[in-house]
């Protein structure tokens, strides 16, 4: 049967010439059903309709924006994600042209039986023999309606840009005029076991694999319910092995969409598929397998003893094969609820006490102390620590933040809110310890501020106390930016910054936070409140810690950096430039110098005159908006823990990153600029605790932008306006302060 129009094409003609118009998902269900295969019936919404959709909208150039703010090579993970919720919620808000809205309504109506649809994605590039994309775009089961329909399909062309999405898209050379997604709308069948059989085990070629979840696939795809596993013999289809595991859950049809049900405990212990299921299922492994002419990854679900394929894919070689190990560790960074969960019991349980721990035992073991062969076990001692914190820190910090992004994603996709980040109101409850830190400056402020002579007087009791109150508290963190020999003088001068100025006040609380989070968890089927609520609280733990995590690696830093400065002190002109004994093992090196001798080579980080970065001049910088409001005044480019002595209040803060040495400065300036990008990155998380405008993932910002320049900054739109101090520009100024 020929196309129905040139938006939709039926599913059993979705191959062929149509093929490139439908994808090749749509295609190989098209050449199951012409084998006579078992097929949900359904139709095919064409890369055309997607087309009109971007034209009619002007989408087409609010994506080429969105993903030409910054070079794919220079994006960090969080900004992927970032633009991701963004042009999803630009999607949602664009409706669906008529001519395509009509023509899905009619195929409807006559090639869809059931009342319930799934809808899922087929993108031109998706599995391929090259490349799967398995996983990165969207599918939904059970819509009802028209109307559901043509939202979900907007989700699934959205989906084309997924975070996920975008690593491979990029790295293939895509753009917004080349990539385009068709989307497959079939009937919804619900068995009573559902899963994927890979006609070839990636650890044993000799071996195929079926994986069985109770109910939907959901659980399965999502990582969510733990499946059952059997192992065949290639050649025979002979099981030589299986694996059942006990589950207490699974996906289920909810009243839209799906919701978790209870699995009885007589089954829970009870294989999902005989032994003659397992023989059916091989069966048609190798029915594909014959019919595409390479071992498929294959989705089903059962009914009875009846087998339906939803979809076939090639088996392509892993991630981990391509040499792009970036990606494999961005990608690596999405977990389910679950893994996310037992993820937080771990960090808040085990790994954040054990740093506590750990920089208070350095904190009680003054350096000044030690002789010198003690001293330099101790900075080996203290090396070792930070750089195991580190790794830690990225490899299971970095990811917990990923419940943060996963709410977003649940929470914009059932509040359609305006703003893509307006879930970050709902998460931001809890204090900070970088906030928590700058109330006890402010404390010390206060007392400045209404009795500026304390500060010059030999001795003042209240001054004094809250001094030392706050060194016993946060200690390490005058090291954290330089100042560890004048602790006090240090922590004094920052309170008379702040005391220049009216009182610290954070970001007014959001006044309606119970009615938006009812509004969230009543969004949820009553069997699924309770896990809503639970994503929300996961969330914001997750949110908090992002913003802690630093602070605590950032103490045991702060301790390192304590040893050394007191090895610095002893070394003397031992040690040369300061830089030269910057690490442990060469001040341990340093120790048998003669006096005056230095190592050989230049100090790290030193750089030739000639080898001095080209400042560009632009008016106009893009990056990613994190902090909402607008704000105007001086730059301050911050490029070391040394500039921060210079920021004045009302300046805008140029740096390349916002770490927790840095925090204490953000509520006495007018906004933030930083070249590292993302709505999680520590300076725009702290910039919104105090309402200031925050812009996030400006390429090259310290270089583009010099200190004095006037800056205007959009914290809505993520832009940044440059004007020159009349003196920087040529003869011909009119002598204005600014242009």
């Amino acid at each position: 049967m020929g196309t129905l129009t040139p938006f939709v094409v039926p599913l059993e003609d979705a191959g062929g010439p149509n093929a490139v118009r439908c994808g090749n998902k749509a295609a190989a269900l098209a050449a199951m059903i012409g084998a006579g295969m078992r097929v949900p019936g359904g139709i095919c919404v064409t890369v055309d309709a997607y087309g009109a959709f971007l034209d009619r909208s002007g989408l087409r150039e609010k994506l080429a924006i969105e993903l030409g703010r910054k070079a794919y090579g220079d994006m960090r993970w969080e900004e992927m994600w970032d633009a991701s919720l963004r042009i999803r919620s630009l999607f949602a808000g664009e409706p669906v042209p008529p001519e395509v809205a009509a023509a899905v309504g009619e195929g409807l109506s006559s090639r869809c039986e059931r009342e319930s649809v799934a809808v899922r994605s087929s993108s031109t590039v998706e599995d391929s023999g090259a490349a799967s994309f398995a996983g990165l775009h969207e599918s939904y089961v059970n819509v009802v309606g028209i109307e559901e329909v043509l939202d979900r399909v907007r989700l699934v062309w959205a989906s084309l840009w997924s975070d996920a999405a975008i690593h491979y898209a990029l790295e293939l050379g895509l753009d917004v005029e080349t990539s385009a997604m068709a989307v497959i709308v079939q009937d919804f069948v619900v068995g009573r076991a559902s899963g994927v059989a890979f006609g070839v085990d990636p650890g044993d070629r000799s071996r195929a694999v079926v994986e069985a979840v109770p109910g939907l696939n959901q659980g399965l795809v999502d990582g969510e319910i733990e499946p059952d596993r059997w192992f065949l013999d290639r050649a025979t289809g002979a099981i030589v092995d299986q694996r059942i595991v006990r589950r207490n859950e699974m996906i289920v049809p909810g009243r839209r969409g799906t919701r978790r049900g209870r699995i009885d405990r007589a089954d829970a212990d009870a294989p999902l598929l005989g032994d003659d299921d397992v023989a059916v299922l091989f069966a048609a492994m190798e029915k594909v397998r014959s019919l595409f002419g390479a071992p498929q990854d294959m989705e089903w679900t059962i009914v009875g003893k009846d087998i339906h394929l939803l979809q076939s894919r090639p088996i392509t070689a892993g991630d981990a094969a391509d040499g792009n190990e970036r990606r494999v560790w961005d990608l690596g960074l999405r977990r389910s609820w679950e893994s996310l969960r037992l993820l937080g019991e771990r960090l808040e349980g085990e790994l954040v006490p054990a740093m506590i721990r750990e920089a208070d035992r350095f904190a009680e073991r003054n350096p000044a102390s030690l002789p010198d062969g003690a001293l330099a076990e101790e900075i080996g001692k203290r090396r070792a620590a930070v750089d195991r914190w580190k790794r830690t820190y990225w490899d299971e910090f970095i990811p917990f933040a990923h419940a943060v992004r996963l709410f977003g994603e649940v929470y914009n996709e059932r509040m359609r809110p305006v703003d893509p980040f307006a879930f970050v109101d709902l998460l931001a409850t809890g204090r900070l310890a970088s906030v928590e830190r700058n109330d006890a400056l402010e404390e010390i402020a206060a007392i400045l501020r209404s009795r500026p002579e304390a500060a010059g007087a030999s001795s003042d009791g209240e001054l004094d106390g809250r001094v030392d109150a706050f060194l016993e508290k946060h200690a390490g963190f005058s090291c954290e930016f330089g100042a560890c020999e004048n602790a006090r003088g240090a922590i004094l001068a920052l309170a008379r910054e702040m005391a220049a100025g009216p009182p610290l006040r954070p970001a007014a609380a959001v006044t309606d936070l119970p009615r938006l989070e009812s509004s969230f968890v009543d969004s949820f089927d009553e069997a699924d409140r309770e896990f809503a609520r639970g994503m929300l609280d996961l969330a914001r733990r997750a949110y908090r810690l992002r913003d802690d995590d630093n602070v605590l690696l950032g103490r045991i830093e702060s301790q390192l950096e304590r040893a050394e400065n007191e090895s610095r002190r002893r070394l003397g002109g031992r040690c040369g430039e300061d830089r030269a004994c910057g690490n442990a093992e060469e001040t341990m090196a340093a120790r048998i110098f003669p006096a005056g001798a230095a190592p050989a080579g230049n100090a790290a980080g030193e750089r030739k005159d000639d080898e001095a970065p080209v400042r560009m001049r632009a008016r106009q910088l893009r990056g990613q908006p994190a902090g909402r409001g607008i704000a105007r005044g001086p730059a301050r480019v911050v490029l070391s823990a040394a500039d921060l002595f210079a920021v004045r209040r009302g300046e805008v803060l140029v740096c390349d990153s916002i770490d927790p040495n840095m925090t204490f400065v953000v509520p006495i300036v007018a906004a933030i600029v930083e070249r590292r990008g993302g709505m999680l990155v520590h300076g725009a998380i702290v910039a919104r605790e105090y309402g200031i405008p925050c812009v996030t993932g400006v390429a090259a910002a310290t270089e583009r932008i010099e200190t004095g320049d006037f800056l205007t900054v959009d914290g809505y739109l993520g832009v940044v306006f440059v004007r020159r101090p009349a003196k920087d520009l040529d003869s011909k100024a009119t002598g204005n302060d600014f242009h």
